[in-house]
């Protein structure tokens, strides 16, 4: 049973929403990914309307997004982020409880399909077996996020068949640059930065001066990437149902 169908012919409404971004490639890429979406949602049979919101930068933002949605229609708000952070546990959160048959699904990560698509750019970047890995997240203070970051560690060394140590663009330690110095401190060669970024952006771009030997590209563009957003919103709408029972 699904929160469509429990509304009778009513859609749901799936309010995809993301950090926002001044890079227009990113722009782009987000965009192409709720369209993406959409189609998936489609294939799967799933009556849905994808609506565009954001927490920052850029309009329309989240709580005016849910305020113009039809009264009383079913609405989930799918994060189109990594883990979990400020933005999903305050962000989301509250707006996500100012509206009547509203719901949240979980961020994207950890998946390790994620770590599939990690694995692919590392090696159109130059990845060689041995090569001295770490994975950048954006960072938060949330410990559910660092959690979920260094579960996704795992997971790409699970793929890769060795080591791969953590490390954080923001708010979290150890930052990149010291990540990647330890690493050649301990002897690496060669060092990659795995970007676990969905798009191109701020954090990407500093990426570049962090000192190491190639750096991958954001996760996006890849078909991978709707269908982790799908799935985290098949089992946000099996929660829907097994309350409403």
């Amino acid at each position: 049973m699904s929160a469509a169908s429990s509304a009778g012919n009513r859609p749901l409404h799936v309010v995809a929403c993301a950090h926002g971004t001044d890079h227009p490639t990113g722009r782009r890429l987000i965009h192409a990914l709720r369209a993406e979406l959409a189609a998936e949602l489609a294939a799967e049979g799933l009556r849905a309307v994808v609506h565009e919101a954001y927490v920052d930068v850029q309009e329309p933002g989240l709580e005016s997004v849910l305020t113009a949605l039809p009264a009383g229609e079913q609405a989930i708000v799918a994060p189109l982020l990594l883990s979990e952070g400020f933005h999903t546990s305050v962000d989301i959160a509250n707006a996500v409880a100012t509206r009547s048959h509203t719901t949240s699904s979980a961020p994207l990560g950890p998946d390790p399909r994620l770590a599939t698509v990690l694995a692919a750019r590392l090696t159109e970047a130059g990845y060689q077996p041995g090569d001295a890995v770490v994975l950048a997240a954006a960072g938060t203070r949330i410990q559910a996020g660092a959690a979920q970051a260094a579960a996704m560690a795992a997971l790409l060394a699970t793929e890769l068949g060795q080591d791969v140590s953590i490390a954080y663009c923001s708010a979290a330690t150890p930052a990149v640059p010291d990540a990647v110095a330890a690493a050649r401190a301990a002897g690496a060669t060669r060092v990659g930065i795995a970007a676990f970024l969905l798009a191109p952006g701020f954090f990407h771009d500093r990426l570049a001066t962090a000192g190491a030997d190639y750096v991958s590209a954001a996760l996006l563009p890849s078909l991978t990437i709707a269908k982790c957003v799908a799935t985290r919103l098949a089992e946000a709408r099996e929660t829907v149902c097994e309350d409403a029972e």
